[in-house]
């Protein structure tokens, strides 16, 4: 006869404190982790699920301080590293959470969900050479995963190693040719690298899988050298639910991005009595909100990445928000209804911004204030251009004119650096454009 596996005295506590915790319920998982503690009270699982209650809770100082007392108690338990390494990382601090990943890694080499783990850490940090070692080598223990083999290639893609990316994008569709995944994810690739045109192919094939895909029929466009009108809303709206969580910590410390507290000073010297209803255009996580604080009045944020609302909310500054394409907001909104738009870091994904600007116009109050930024487009060029990364640029005498023709009687702008890319600042300026007072 065998011997029984050893009884664990905690494991249903356990997995019932988790599913509590994972719930909400954190009266629940507090008492049925007390009750645990009475049964095994140095079990070092207690303090991590502790740890992931206080998180939860909003308590950080509680959790990290209960996630280092599971260290200390098993300092080579796997499972507790990587909480700890994953809880370092989804606070920001880089550092440890790069630490205890690699920690953990050492102790379990070849544990896929290990691996797996360490990779999510090595992208919430943005450190996509990590991630691409740890792809690399769990596939290794895998090598006919293909989701492994396509977050690879977009990795590689993204430190611009194109024919290494290229070519596991190459033995993905081969081997499955209605990969729809596979595909549209070398379209995005081929667009970075500036030869859309090689997509047409996969454009093609993916149209056959789905004729009505606003997404697919925006690529074809562009594999056939045409310039759509704006970027589909389907697009930006998985591309902004991806990025939800990490989305503030990306864009202000990563890339430098400034255009809230800009935004928000210039609101505050226009308003200095705080006395305005704002309409957030592309609200997005509410970076404005927050800068700006609250007002007397009230601030309408829309967005169509229903997380990045949640987020938004989190700063209980905005009244109300619409999950709602901002095109379609505008020209369903009522006249004569907000002191103030902002529109920031949004209309890059819209070339013509004619009818854009006219909607606005209508909207604003007598007096109003529009306040939207853009990328500068070369002076010699068209109006509007695509950029092989999927924004637009726009001209600044253009944006000007357009915006006088809707009717805003003065329009002052300002050259900015919106954020950093691939290192490089981003050029571009922003727009405050007045509506004329009554009389």
């Amino acid at each position: 006869m065998s011997a029984k596996a050893p009884v664990d005295p905690i494991r249903k506590y356990l997995e019932t404190a988790r599913h509590q915790i994972s719930v909400g319920n954190l009266t629940g998982a507090a008492q049925t982790l007390n009750d645990a503690r009475q049964r095994s009270p140095r079990d070092a699982r207690l303090f991590m699920l502790a740890a992931l209650m206080a998180e939860k809770s909003g308590n950080l100082n509680g959790a990290f301080d209960a996630m280092q007392r599971c260290v200390t108690m098993a300092p080579e338990w796997g499972p507790g590293l990587l909480e700890q390494a994953l809880l370092y990382a989804r606070h920001d601090h880089d550092n440890e959470a790069m630490a205890a990943a690699e920690k953990v890694i050492a102790l379990e080499p070849n544990n896929p969900h290990v691996i797996a783990g360490v990779i999510d850490i090595a992208h919430r940090v943005g450190n996509i050479e990590m991630a691409i070692r740890h792809l690399q080598r769990v596939l290794e223990l895998t090598p006919g995963d293909r989701t492994l083999r396509r977050h690879l290639a977009v990795d590689l893609g993204h430190i611009h190693k194109w024919d290494e990316a290229l070519a596991v994008f190459e033995s993905l569709i081969n081997e499955q040719p209605g990969d729809h995944l596979a595909r549209i994810a070398r379209v995005q690739m081929l667009q970075a690298r500036g030869t859309m045109q090689d997509a047409l192919p996969d454009t093609e094939a993916l149209l056959a899988l789905k004729a009505d895909d606003k997404v697919y029929q925006y690529y074809h466009q562009l594999a056939k050298g045409e310039v759509p009108a704006h970027v589909p809303v389907e697009l930006t709206t998985r591309m902004f639910d991806d990025m939800a969580g990490t989305y503030d910590k990306h864009m202000v410390r990563a890339l430098g991005y400034r255009l809230p507290k800009l935004a928000a000073d210039q609101l505050l010297e226009i308003f200095p009595d705080r006395r305005f209803n704002l309409l957030d255009l592309g609200c997005g996580t509410g970076l404005l909100g927050a800068v700006l604080g609250p007002i007397d009045g009230y601030i309408l944020g829309v967005d169509m990445s229903s997380k990045m609302l949640a987020e938004a909310a989190k700063h209980k500054v905005y009244y109300k928000f619409h999950q709602v394409n901002l095109l379609e907001a505008l020209a369903a909104t009522p006249a004569n209804t907000f002191e103030a738009i902002t529109a920031l870091d949004v209309l890059i994904y819209v070339g013509d911004l004619q009818q854009t600007l006219a909607d606005a116009y209508r909207v604003l109050a007598p007096g109003g204030v529009l306040i939207f930024s853009c990328e500068h487009g070369d002076v010699t060029g068209p109006d509007s251009k695509l950029q092989p990364f999927g924004r637009y640029t726009h001209t600044l005498a253009s944006t000007v004119r357009l915006a006088k023709a809707a009717g805003f009687e003065r329009v002052d702008t300002k050259d900015v650096d919106l954020r950093m890319e691939a290192g490089q600042p981003v050029d571009g300026f922003v727009v405050t454009a007045f509506k004329p007072k009554e009389g």
